[in-house]
């Protein structure tokens, strides 16, 4: 992949602020001083995407990468992923990864006392299709605490990594579920102050992609930047 792309930059409201108050930890993280613009090179706005070669058949499905069948309800995350005119973006990399059906990640810093799914490592990746297409099977996560106040839980999500046609495309964002009531009072949701930005990052229900008595289906399209861009993870 050696497309060049030309970069429109997206309106402030439609991304997270660096500093969001009601999420404690940007203050740890959010630049103090003004921010330089630099012009994009073309080293940046060109070259290979890393580690297609380490995808593997079952990488896209969470639900059979163990001896065993995890936990829980059983899900399809499909969609597409399409540059700054629409157009599909293919061979792009993608990489997910989940709380699983307690709501509890496995890595070794989350000791919040739900049980681990022996089952379920919560990682997986794919590559798009000619169609900017992808596809994933997995398990449908559960809401879990996190410590920005005494009582803050996060709703259910998906974390998303995507590199499209060059290292500078690089998106990391979190897809959520329609009809959760914890959006409401999540400060990451929350952070983009547009509410139809906010709203990109909501799946969509699709019976047609349901297979019946097995999975019910999401769509999720990803924009990598310009008009209806996918805000990034704050």
């Amino acid at each position: 992949m050696n497309h060049s792309i030309g970069y429109k930059r997206e309106e402030p409201a439609e991304q997270p602020p660096y500093l969001h108050p009601e999420y404690r930890s940007t203050a740890l993280r959010a630049p103090e001083r003004p921010l330089v613009p630099l012009p994009h090179t073309l080293s940046e706005i060109t070259g290979p995407v890393y580690g297609h070669e380490k995808v593997g058949p079952l990488d896209h499905d969470l639900t059979r990468q163990h001896d065993g069948e995890p936990l829980g309800e059983r899900i399809i995350v499909f969609g597409r992923v399409m540059d700054t005119d629409g157009r599909p973006l293919p061979d792009a990399l993608m990489e997910i990864w989940q709380a699983n059906s307690a709501g509890r990640y496995r890595h070794e810093i989350d000791n919040h006392p739900a049980p681990l799914d022996p089952n379920f490592s919560g990682g997986g990746r794919c590559v798009t299709d000619a169609e900017g297409r992808y596809r994933f099977v997995s398990i449908k996560p559960a809401a879990y605490p996190w410590g920005n106040d005494a009582n803050a839980w996060r709703p259910a999500h998906i974390h998303f990594s995507l590199f499209g046609a060059a290292f500078a495309t690089r998106l990391i964002t979190q897809m959520y579920f329609p009809g959760d009531p914890l959006l409401a009072v999540d400060p990451i949701f929350n952070s983009i102050p547009d509410a139809a930005a906010r709203e990109r990052l909501v799946c969509r229900l699709d019976l047609d992609h349901t297979e019946p008595e097995w999975a019910l289906a999401y769509e999720f399209d990803i924009v990598l930047r310009g008009r209806n861009a996918t805000p990034l993870e704050g």
